[in-house]
């Protein structure tokens, strides 16, 4: 593959050298010494409309202290990429190869989750890292491609989990790992809102009626979803339909189960059982209005994450343990323990920051840091997830069949009931 990164400095030749003898051969690592800590960093967008504009907003407000070019933005709906691109004084492009094919170091992808396995794994074969909105894909085999394609190219993925970027799930793994809980068994979170009358990710500005915007490429939109006439309920709604998104489970709890599988080191599920339904707002909508899921991880514990749409009262984000308990706070956690004395405390550094998320990076591509949300934690999230909302849809508990890499009923698999190794009691 020859590298298609601007080759004006003398870093970013040898990258291009680099690249042209394999890109499968640059390390992530090697990648982020390549651009200079005095270079530029140049960004393009691809999908502008709500979160892709939130992007751009972050970008603007740390655009001279991280010394980034925001270069282009592309939307099939031509009226919004220009403007976009007229916020940013970039380029205006509706379709996403034309950023691809420029003079670009990453792309940052906040389009509807059906697109986003095919952008990403476009943009790594062209070279660009990628920061790509959660959840990371729409289905499970498609993230498993992106991270194949992400360890085959060495380039950077960071997926749009913000709260990653909170120094606090981080600190709380350091501590589970050293003892400081004993044994976890158990963690618990959530995330709830009281939604008006019209219900989840309903717009009362938008009809049955509502004309399609003459400078939009629907076709383009739908992209590998099944083709159907102009449908303004899809395209301004998108979150509510399964063949576009995963609803509550992929735009909602993806944030919180990830905070949940940092804390505790864990990755995929052994079994999950998704339960709700359409119960407030039987309005055509495919997927579940009000939502819970239960996982079960080999290690020997369970996640519990709430998700009522109906109602904001929500649950203390907690990690239970036998020696102790730890509670997540605004200011980042506490543990402890049965008497409720204290064991510790973490004052968080960070937060839920999509600012923070861009320069982590940022210095990722100059300095080596870590990743805060790296593809393999990305993929674990869709697997969760996306097992809940199987489970659901089938009214089956769904298992993980680690051979096959991929999710199977579990009466039909030989599940072992014996915990991982953990810290003892």
């Amino acid at each position: 593959m020859t590298s298609r990164l601007r080759p004006s400095l003398a870093r970013r030749n040898f990258l291009g050298v680099a690249l042209a003898a394999g890109t499968a051969a640059l390390s992530a690592r090697s990648y982020a010494r390549v651009i200079g800590a005095n270079d530029r960093i140049r960004v393009g967008f691809i999908g502008t409309g709500g979160m892709g504009m939130s992007h751009i907003d972050e970008c603007l407000k740390i655009r001279e202290a991280d010394n980034l070019d925001l270069v282009a933005a592309c939307d099939c709906w031509k009226s919004r990429a220009e403007a976009a691109a007229a916020r940013i004084g970039g380029a205006a492009f509706t379709d996403y190869r034309r950023v691809l094919d420029g003079d670009v170091d990453y792309v940052t992808i906040a389009t509807p989750e059906h697109w986003h396995a095919r952008m990403t794994l476009d943009a790594l074969d062209a070279g660009k890292a990628v920061y790509c909105e959660k959840p990371l894909t729409h289905s499970i085999p498609e993230a498993q491609a992106v991270a194949a394609k992400v360890k085959a190219t060495g380039l950077p993925l960071q997926v749009g989990v913000q709260a990653m970027s909170d120094d606090s799930y981080r600190s709380a793994a350091e501590a589970i790992r050293d003892g400081l809980l004993g044994r976890v068994v158990q963690a618990q979170i959530e995330y709830v809102r009281r939604y008006d009358k019209e219900g989840p990710w309903r717009n009362p500005e938008i009809t049955d009626a509502t004309p399609r915007p003459a400078d939009l490429d629907w076709d383009a939109w739908l992209g590998s979803a099944p083709k159907i006439d102009w449908n303004p309920r899809h395209y301004f709604e998108w979150r509510n339909y399964s063949r576009y998104s995963g609803g509550i489970c992929t735009d909602l709890f993806i944030h919180r189960i990830t905070r949940i599988m940092k804390a505790c080191d864990l990755m995929y599920p052994r079994r999950v059982v998704g339960m709700g339904g359409i119960w407030q707002w039987p309005d055509g909508r495919d997927l579940p209005d009000n939502f819970e899921m239960i996982c079960e991880y080999p290690r020997g514990m369970t996640v519990y994450v709430l998700g009522t749409m109906s109602n904001r009262v929500g649950i203390d984000h907690v990690i239970r343990g036998y020696r102790g308990t730890m509670e997540f706070t605004p200011t980042g956690w506490t543990a402890r323990n049965k008497d409720g004395e204290v064991l510790a405390e973490h004052v968080k550094k960070g937060g839920e920051d999509a600012a923070l998320h861009h320069t982590n990076l940022h210095n990722h591509l100059r300095h080596g840091e870590p990743l805060n949300c790296p593809v393999e934690l990305g993929l674990a999230g869709v697997v969760a997830v996306n097992m809940a909302n199987e489970s659901w849809r089938t009214s089956r508990v769904m298992g993980w069949d680690a051979e096959k890499g991929a999710m199977a009923p579990a009466d039909t698999l030989a599940l072992s009931h014996v915990p991982d190794p953990a810290p003892t009691p």
